[in-house]
């Protein structure tokens, strides 16, 4: 049973506030295990440990940094028409 996902804009205001707060948690767990993973490459490199270690970290903060914004951009826009925010 998988759950359709309304669109933006076919929120109300109450589900709006709602997927805001979730983006926003999402984005701090995110920033936290950067950080994480950002600690583990850092501590490969200084016990001089290349190789995987230090590789599967960094493509994995490269994949949450380049996670696509554009829900995010449109949940801000609709939020700022709506003056909700």
């Amino acid at each position: 049973m998988e759950m359709q996902q309304k669109e933006l804009s076919e929120l109300t205001d109450q589900e709006l506030l709602q997927e805001a707060k979730k983006m926003k948690s999402n984005a701090i767990i995110d920033a936290v295990f950067v950080g994480f993973l950002v600690g583990i490459v850092c501590f490969s490199v200084f016990t001089n440990s290349w190789g995987l270690v230090t590789l599967i970290p960094l493509f994995l903060i490269y994949k949450l940094v380049k996670k696509p914004k554009d829900k995010q951009n449109e949940l801000n826009n609709l939020l700022k028409e709506r003056n909700l925010k």
